[in-house]
């Protein structure tokens, strides 16, 4: 089990009088990326400490997202590369001559991340949070400690911010952004508002309002900016829901508290008006998307015109009090668990979708202490740090090759929808979706990396420097741990030049990347040696 640092403090003194805990590394948030980041800095003999706010680690990797987001899976290597690695090994693939498991059940993924750091005796630190207006202390450029809600603080000579929402990094006085940018700010054609959204939207014409005239729930009143515009507004959040078709490990879904079926209506009529356009009720895998995992477990994702994505839901989150977080996961929830209900029990579900929907429930071996639903909101995008280098459309699709790479993306641009809207013609429509496929492009160190003159030992490997376009193709779960892996390596290397983070010298980072597995090249269908940087643990029988 990993170790876990007891945390004493004098709750006599004032915080200013409390020592901090001092390490080489601090690693804020334990995300996949954060425990792949403080994994790495340990393995080079540094002493770090990974710091999450919750009771629990890994991020939407442990959260229910087992069904991986993988792209070309040539160019995932290194410590992303090993932790799939060691799923294989869990799952004995070497049965079916393979070696990789790229899905991975949340309790077991949750446990190889554990196990990770255990074995490089990373000191974790859970239910701690980032106090939230004053929570890091800076001398000039420099964070000198980060201070936690309860008055513990941490000092590090380099800090990494591995969170979804980039708290630490905001309140560090750096540069952010979040929503969508407009297609003239880096000539990006893919920006801004959607004039087209051609996936995951109403395929039959359907009235924004019920019989008495009044707008239903889950439409915006407001029309969309024009085409190409800028906004606030940020792509939707979900849960990656863990469901199973065992009875014997099934528990029914819940009826969640102010349980309204009118708050469903939108999907009542959908459904009614579908069956008659196609002639037939619509099948469950219509309505989300069920990806069969192992043990008769699936990770299910939004899929359709009305999922489980909540629309509108997530505007508010990035730059949000914790207070307005929570309301906003909550609501989330709230609408996801009536989603679920709704189909299982209402009588307005067509009766072989109901039947179909009747045939799961959720897990009951996974979150078994919280009510079996998943740990993690999937926050697909939240705040973006703006650094002297911004990746945009044209690094994902002309510009692929860099002179500081630290590894390697290839997913689509993959954007969910953002909006649901009254059509010009008077119809429910979604605005937002962003499916563009592209080609593998290297990923640059100067993401990571703050602007000069904000911040000198800060690394940011989650909430990176891209815009909206280019965020949504990098921000998948294996591309988040590279970027940690480098993050960690990065730290090493400033901390023994005595460097600020962008003077690392980038030449050495990725000759030090490439030696421990990180892929910088894209060679389709090589097969690769696996090489000694692996620390597997030993096999043995589930």
């Amino acid at each position: 089990m990993y170790r876990t640092l007891l945390v004493a403090v004098l709750l006599s003194l004032p915080v200013s009088a409390a020592p901090a805990e001092k390490f080489d590394v601090v690693v804020y948030g334990g995300t996949a990326g954060g425990v792949i980041a403080a994994v790495s800095a340990a393995r080079e003999g540094l002493n770090v400490a990974l710091i999450e706010p919750t009771r629990h680690l890994g991020g939407m990797v442990s959260g229910g997202l087992s069904w991986t987001d993988v792209g070309r899976k040539e160019v995932i290597g290194g410590y992303a590369l090993e932790f799939y690695l060691r799923a294989g090994r869990y799952y004995e693939m070497s049965h079916y001559e393979q070696e990789i498991a790229w899905t991975v059940e949340p309790r077991v993924a949750g446990e190889i991340l554990r196990q990770m750091l255990d074995q490089a005796h990373v000191t974790v630190v859970l239910n701690h949070r980032l106090r939230e207006k004053d929570g890091v202390v800076k001398n000039g450029l420099t964070l000198t400690r980060i201070v936690m809600e309860d008055g513990t603080s941490y000092a590090a000579n380099i800090f990494i911010d591995s969170s979804y929402e980039g708290d630490l990094m905001a309140q560090a006085g750096v540069s952010y952004i979040w929503g969508r940018e407009s297609t003239s700010q880096y000539g990006e054609s893919l920006a801004g508002v959607r004039g087209e959204t051609p996936k995951h939207q109403f395929t039959v014409n359907i009235s924004p309002r019920d019989a008495a005239g009044k707008l239903l729930p889950e439409i915006s009143p407001d029309p969309p900016g024009p085409p190409g515009s800028a906004d606030k507004k940020v792509q939707s959040y979900n849960f990656r829901m863990c469901f199973s078709d065992d009875p014997a490990n099934q528990v029914p879904f819940p009826k969640p508290p102010g349980y309204d079926p009118h708050r469903y209506e939108l999907l009542a009529f959908l459904l009614k008006a579908r069956t008659a356009a196609e002639g037939a009720p619509p099948r469950l895998n219509t309505l989300m998307k069920i990806d069969r995992i192992e043990n008769h477990k699936t990770d299910v994702n939004n899929n359709g015109a009305f999922s489980t994505d909540y629309l509108g839901g997530s505007w508010d989150y990035p730059n949000a009090s914790y207070a307005k977080r929570q309301e906003i996961w909550d609501a989330t929830k709230n609408y996801t668990e009536g989603f679920f209900y709704f189909l299982a029990n209402d009588p307005q579900v067509p009766p072989t979708t109901q039947k179909e929907m009747r045939g799961w429930g959720l897990c009951k071996d996974e979150y078994a202490d919280d009510d079996n639903w998943p740990y993690q909101l999937y926050i697909r995008e939240a705040r973006r740090m703006v650094g002297d280098f911004v990746m945009t459309q044209k690094d994902l699709q002309t510009d692929r090759t860099k002179p500081d790479p630290i590894g390697m993306g290839s997913y689509n641009s993959d954007s969910h929808n953002v909006e649901r809207i009254i059509s010009p013609q008077g119809f429910v429509r979604n605005e937002g979706d962003m499916q563009v496929p592209v080609q593998p492009y290297q990923i640059p160190y100067r993401i990571m990396v703050p602007k000069r003159g904000e911040a000198g030992n800060l690394l940011v490997p989650v909430a990176f420097s891209a815009s909206h376009v280019a965020y949504s193709s990098v921000r998948m779960e294996p591309q988040y741990m590279i970027l940690g892996q480098a993050a960690g390596e990065a730290a090493k290397l400033a901390i023994e030049e005595h460097r600020a983070v962008q003077d690392v010298d980038t030449a050495a980072l990725t000759a030090r990347l490439r030696k421990r597995g990180a892929v910088m090249e894209y060679r389709p269908s090589v097969e690769r040696e696996v090489i000694p940087f692996l620390r597997l643990p030993p096999r043995s029988r589930r």
